[in-house]
C-alpha cells in the first residue's frame, strides 16, 4: 500500500529545489517566528515539569518532548539564520532541581504538567499545520510539516500514559435533545 505521507514528503522534497531562490512572504516569515518562539517558551515548561515530576513514565514523555523540540529549535532557527530572519527572544533554561524538595503549594501535579504538555503540543501542532497550508514555498511548507508529523506521533504517546492514568480531560458528552436514552 501507498504510504500517503511518505509520497506527499518526496512530491514536497522535489519542488523545494525549485523556488529555495525565491523569497519568503511576511506569512511564512511571521510563522517561523511564531513556531520558533512557541518552542522556545515549551523549554522551560517542558524543563520545569521535568524538575517537577516523579512518574517516571511522564519524565520520560518530558524528556522525549525536549529532544524532539531541541531538533525543532536547531532546524528551525538555522532555515531563519540562513533566511536571514531575525530570532525570537529566548528564555533561559531552567535549573535543574530536586523534584522532592519542591514545596507541595508550588508544585504542579502530574495532571496538570501532562495537560499543559498536552496544549503546548496542540498549539504547535495546529501552528505547523497553517504555516504549511499558508506556504508558498515548498521547502518552507515541507519543514512544518515535517514539525506536524513529529507532533502528532508525540502526541499519541502522551495521550495514551494520559488515558493510561486518568488524567485526559474529556469534555460532557453530546446527547442530541429528543434521543432517547435507554
Amino acid at each position: 500500500m501507498v504510504n500517503i505521507l511518505e509520497t506527499f514528503m518526496d512530491t514536497m522534497k522535489s519542488l523545494t529545489i525549485q523556488d529555495e531562490d525565491q523569497p519568503l512572504h511576511v506569512g511564512e516569515v511571521m510563522a517561523c517566528w511564531i513556531y520558533l518562539a512557541g518552542l522556545e517558551l515549551a523549554k522551560v515548561s517542558v524543563q520545569s515539569g521535568i524538575n517537577t515530576t516523579t512518574d517516571d513514565e511522564l519524565r520520560a514523555l518530558l524528556q522525549e518532548d525536549m529532544k524532539l523540540g531541541t531538533s525543532q529549535r536547531k532546524r528551525l532557527h538555522e532555515f531563519m539564520i540562513k533566511e536571514g530572519i531575525t530570532l525570537p527572544p529566548a528564555p533561559e533554561d531552567m535549573p535543574i532541581s530536586d523534584p522532592n524538595s519542591i514545596p507541595l503549594g508550588v508544585k504542579l501535579t502530574d495532571d496538570v504538567i501532562a495537560n499543559e504538555l498536552s496544549l503546548k503540543i496542540i498549539s504547535l501542532i495546529m501552528r505547523a499545520a497553517g504555516a504549511a497550508s499558508e506556504s508558498v514555498r515548498a521547502d518552507v511548507g515541507l519543514l512544518f510539516v515535517q514539525f506536524q508529523a513529529e507532533k502528532l506521533a508525540f502526541a499519541a504517546r502522551l495521550k495514551h500514559l494520559m488515558r493510561k492514568r486518568g488524567w485526559i480531560k474529556v469534555p460532557p458528552f453530546y446527547v442530541p435533545p429528543g434521543l432517547n436514552n435507554h
